[in-house]
């Protein structure tokens, strides 16, 4: 009985906890985005739940759309060049900028675009990554140097707990895996991995 009630159990938590993490994190989501713009509803007597995220969201569609044409842009690329030459604000918002770029495929971002394996923390240990960026290491007096690819290896629980490792080209083996299934792979411990991993050579 002990042992029926233990593995059902387990079975249960499997099922239950994604549940209740991706509703809870969607909820702080909703709550903070609806919070930015319902304070000026509020004042005015209107206190309609979720009326400030649907300001929010129409408000970026608004701008997206805007970035298109050639006022919009002459007022964004203005804005821009403002915030990035007032002081402590630049930090922070080029920061912010510059890696929503990198991530969005809009924007022709190429981090996380491939799955590699490479040899870490030791030679002979195998650690999956993703990669971001590839650099030239040039060498004195102008000579070509090696081609460094820089991977980045996310920590389980949290992606954004991990480390970033420049590796030489030739060492970089790209894996035949989805950045989804990669992610799956890497953030479960190893616990969610495929049959068998296929090598497609190195990184290009």
């Amino acid at each position: 009985m002990w042992e029926w009630l233990r593995n059902n159990f387990a079975r249960g938590v499997v099922i239950i906890i994604p549940v209740v993490i991706t509703v809870w994190l969607l909820n702080e989501v909703f709550v903070a985005l609806d919070r930015i713009i319902s304070p000026i509803f509020v004042q005015y007597g209107i206190n309609v739940p979720g009326l400030g995220l649907a300001t929010m969201l129409l408000l970026i569609l608004i701008v997206g759309i805007l970035s298109r044409n050639l006022i919009g842009k002459l007022v964004l690329t203005t804005f821009d060049s403002l915030m990035r030459r007032l002081p402590i604000v630049k930090t922070i918002y080029t920061a912010v900028k510059d890696v929503l770029a990198a991530f969005s495929a809009s924007q022709g971002g190429k981090s996380f675009k491939q799955v590699v394996l490479i040899e870490y923390p030791r030679k002979g240990i195998y650690s999956i990554g993703f990669v971001t960026n590839e650099i030239r290491m040039r060498r004195a007096r102008g000579k070509s140097g090696t081609k460094l690819i820089s991977v980045y290896l996310a920590h389980p629980p949290n992606p954004t707990s991990g480390v970033m490792v420049m590796v030489p080209e030739k060492d970089v083996r790209v894996l035949k895996m989805s950045v989804e299934e990669g992610l799956k792979f890497a953030l479960s411990a190893g616990i969610v991995t495929p049959k068998s991993l296929e090598d497609l050579g190195v990184t290009k």
